[in-house]
């Protein structure tokens, strides 16, 4: 299932590119959305992996973890895509794959790379035209790891947690990289609607 230019190895952080079918859309609605990142959540929890940062795209996912054993990826992406199946089923009777085989996985060691890859990941919505900033997209990391919301899903990495000494200056200081990277962010604290367009779903 996997394509990795290197072993899966224990406690060794991925970014993870799951991608629908054909590109096709991998969500209809919010129901969807939220039955696949409690089939993550299950999913993390049952095969030890510790998420860092995540975005939920119209055909595609990205997700960075580190697991705790060796081929952990492997595991993982089979059952949460186990799991959506069995919702996809419950909710419309849906039978087709809606997942591509293979998952692209790419290994993240470097500090300055994990925390560049955490905003790329968390930036995501924003360049694909489904939010004005990371902050007003509902289905991202960004909130937890910028504004300090509860998200049961992220757990934060050890370069994350280098930032500051203390929560609210590492949030600061997280949120202040998206700002140098030159798009103006500014973070915001009210969810917009959580219904998108099928346009807006055929661009993400």
């Amino acid at each position: 299932m996997p394509r990795l230019a290197c072993p899966e190895e224990a406690h060794a952080t991925l970014h993870v590119v799951q991608r629908g079918c054909a590109r096709s859309a991998c969500f209809s609605c919010t129901r969807d959305r939220a039955a696949y990142l409690d089939a993550l959540r299950r999913c993390t929890e049952g095969e030890k992996c510790s998420v860092h940062a995540y975005a939920l795209m119209g055909n595609h996912v990205h997700l960075l973890f580190t697991p705790a054993r060796a081929a952990g990826a492997a595991r993982l992406m089979p059952a949460i895509v186990e799991r959506y199946a069995r919702h996809l089923a419950t909710a419309y009777g849906h039978a087709d794959p809606v997942w591509e085989e293979g998952y692209d996985a790419s290994p993240v060691h470097a500090r300055r790379y994990l925390l560049a890859c955490m905003r790329y990941i968390e930036e995501n919505p924003v360049r694909a035209g489904l939010a004005a900033h990371p902050g007003a997209y509902p289905w991202s990391s960004y909130r937890a790891n910028a504004l300090g919301e509860d998200d049961a899903l992220v757990t934060p990495h050890a370069h994350y947690c280098s930032l500051a000494r203390s929560p609210d200056a590492r949030r600061a200081a997280y949120a202040a990289l998206f700002a140098r990277a030159g798009d103006g962010v500014t973070p915001v604290s009210r969810r917009p609607s959580l219904s998108l367009s099928p346009r807006a779903r055929s661009r993400s």
